[in-house]
């Protein structure tokens, strides 16, 4: 008899209104879209006050025979010495996979789905192992930064292999190459 009348006693959990729950998951919709028009409005910001930068070669026709070549991915340039500096500007900063091709002429760069661009053998400053650039860090020595002058800005460009192996051989050829330049003078 008792444990009848406990169970007419007892009262439901009240339930959430629809209304309520709708009305949070707008809120939190609004906040999530407000960040990333944020973002937006940052990058494009970003690219505006680095539009002084200079266009970007296009790869000529005839390059000579490859020195060094690289399959993997673009993942960004930054200013020279500040790794997390990126450049936003003439595309710069858009990562993609790349085919790169270190010739006599210079680096040729092959991006899908993102401007291609070449730097001339002149404007090579040198190359070098790091772990890090603009919002990609990865394992010591597994990345292949390249440093060149474009206009009156140093550049550096990262890029990764399929085959992290081969960096060391294409720091060795950028220096090979800058060393024979150089002695061409």
């Amino acid at each position: 008899m008792y444990d009848v009348l406990l169970a007419a006693e007892k009262h439901s959990q009240k339930t959430t209104h629809l209304g309520e729950r709708l009305l949070w998951v707008l809120v939190l919709v609004a906040l999530v879209a407000a960040v990333y028009w944020l973002m937006w409005r940052a990058w494009r910001k970003r690219a505006a006050r680095q539009s002084d930068l200079p266009e970007l070669p296009a790869i000529p026709e005839r390059t000579g025979p490859p020195l060094a070549e690289l399959t993997g991915r673009y993942l960004g340039s930054t200013t020279a010495g500040d790794w997390l500096d990126r450049i936003a500007a003439r595309g710069l900063g858009t990562r993609s996979l790349a085919e790169v091709e270190l010739s006599e002429a210079g680096l040729a760069v092959h991006r899908p789905g993102a401007a291609d661009f070449f730097v001339p053998a002149a404007a090579l400053r040198g190359a070098r192992l790091d772990k890090g650039i603009a919002g990609k860090v990865v394992p010591e020595g597994g990345l292949l930064v390249v440093t060149w002058q474009h206009g009156d800005r140093t550049i550096d460009s990262g890029f990764r292999s399929e085959h992290p192996a081969d960096h060391p051989a294409w720091v060795e050829a950028i220096e090979n190459l800058n060393t024979a330049r150089e002695g061409a003078r």
